[in-house]
């Protein structure tokens, strides 16, 4: 019998981000599956649920600040690992306040986000 994979979740509008996430989740023996935006990413929640989401905040329409608000008020437990190319102190704060397990700035260091994968899931891929 074949271990599953875990499945991780990347929300980011941009499609490169997107890409280059998937591939690397995908290449550290993680099952990744992405969204360009909020709307898509629900819609996959009622059939599926990742072990872990990479979440981008500034998106148009739903933002990532909204998608962790809704998570967080649906009771939903899935670890949330925010990253974001406009960091402040501010949001930082927020977004960990908010629960999410870790705050990290784009370019994302493929290695710190392995590492805080593995720690949000408690496990290896």
């Amino acid at each position: 019998m074949t271990k599953s994979r875990a499945l991780i979740a990347i929300v980011d509008d941009e499609e490169s981000v997107r890409r280059a996430l998937q591939r690397l989740l995908v290449s550290a023996g993680y099952d990744a599956e992405s969204f360009s935006g909020g709307d898509s990413f629900f819609a996959f929640l009622k059939t599926r649920r990742p072990k872990c989401v990479v979440l981008d905040l500034h998106m148009p329409g739903m933002s990532g600040f909204d998608i962790q608000t809704r998570l967080v008020s649906e009771k939903d437990r899935i670890p949330v690992i925010v990253i974001t190319g406009h960091d402040t102190p501010q949001t930082r704060q927020r977004v960990l306040d908010a629960g999410a397990v870790e705050y990290l700035r784009k370019p994302v260091d493929a290695q710190v986000l392995l590492a805080a994968i593995a720690a949000a899931i408690g496990s290896s891929p």
